[in-house]
């Protein structure tokens, strides 16, 4: 991983996880700072897609049309038509 994909973040570790941290990196011949990254990779991944911060767009716009998510592309058809009607009477 390149230095300029990383960014700095200071954590605290308990007393009792240093050392043994500190062992697996001598034997596995890797950073500590590695072996920190990849049990945050662990524990993002055990996240349950529920809880994905992304989730929260959702319902945020109300469209006002009930079968918005079936119908998506008959609206938008209808709304480009109109879009089209409308450029055509103001250029002519």
């Amino acid at each position: 991983m390149s230095a300029l994909a990383k960014k700095p973040l200071q954590v605290y570790l308990r007393r009792d996880q240093v050392e043994p941290l500190r062992s697996l990196a001598q034997r596995r011949k890797t950073p500590m700072a590695e072996l920190v990254r990849q049990g945050v990779d662990r524990v993002l991944a055990e996240v349950p897609v529920e809880e994905d911060p992304l989730w929260d767009i959702v319902g945020l716009g109300d469209s006002g049309l009930g079968d918005l998510s079936i119908e998506h592309d008959r609206y938008l058809t209808e709304w480009e038509t109109e879009a089209n009607q409308t450029w055509t009477k103001r250029s002519s």
